[in-house]
């Protein structure tokens, strides 16, 4: 049985979950305050697993909207002295550099955001990007894969807490709109929903074997 791999299970590219906060709902305005990415292993079969957390929080941009309502939402006060927050430029490069690293290792050409409700957390870093002005960067432009429509489809369900207790996962409500807490439990509801897939597609090959 031929081993699997990121690069030939996803085409080239290598999934890395990201959940971020912010200071509302549009990317261009709002604030970026905070995001989380979650680094997958892949076994041989192509079982996915959880592997390294990134955190940053960040300092809004200049002239950037907070809206009340998303503050109290994520309980995030931006100007803690606290919270060491980076600039932009230097979230991004904490995000980046072992995104990179991992790209470099499985030998693969792109990462593909995973997210629930991705493009989301898509548009946020692609509005980060632009500000800060980068040329280049790991992230697919627009391909990204959302946990809120694979949800939808294996539970009927796509609120993130919903779905993974559907899954058989917990889910802590007074720990949500955290960008780590999100974040690894995105990749826990993304890795089983995945997994259940890769057993299915391992069985079925093995009865027409």
């Amino acid at each position: 049985m031929k081993k699997v791999t990121f690069k030939n299970r996803f085409r080239g590219f290598i999934p890395i979950v990201v959940d971020v906060e912010t200071g509302g709902v549009n990317p261009d305005t709002d604030a970026l305050l905070e995001f989380a990415a979650v680094m997958l292993k892949i076994d041989e079969t192509g079982i996915l697993s959880r592997g390294e957390t990134i955190h940053c929080h960040v300092i809004p941009f200049e002239g950037a909207h907070l809206n009340p309502k998303a503050l109290e939402i994520n309980r995030i006060d931006p100007y803690h002295p606290f919270r060491l927050a980076k600039s932009e430029a230097a979230a991004l490069e904490i995000l980046f550099t072992p995104i990179q690293a991992a790209l470099k290792e499985h030998r693969c050409h792109r990462a593909v955001l995973v997210g629930h409700n991705s493009w989301f957390d898509l548009a946020f870093i692609k509005a980060a990007i632009s500000r800060t002005g980068l040329k280049t960067h790991p992230f697919h432009n627009f391909t990204s894969l959302d946990t809120a429509t694979l949800s939808a489809l294996v539970y009927g369900e796509t609120v993130l807490s919903k779905a993974i207790n559907k899954a058989g996962l917990e889910f802590n409500s007074e720990e949500a709109h955290s960008a780590i807490y999100d974040a690894e439990k995105t990749a826990d509801l993304f890795c089983t929903i995945f997994n259940r897939w890769q057993n299915l597609t391992m069985t079925d090959n093995e009865n027409n074997n």
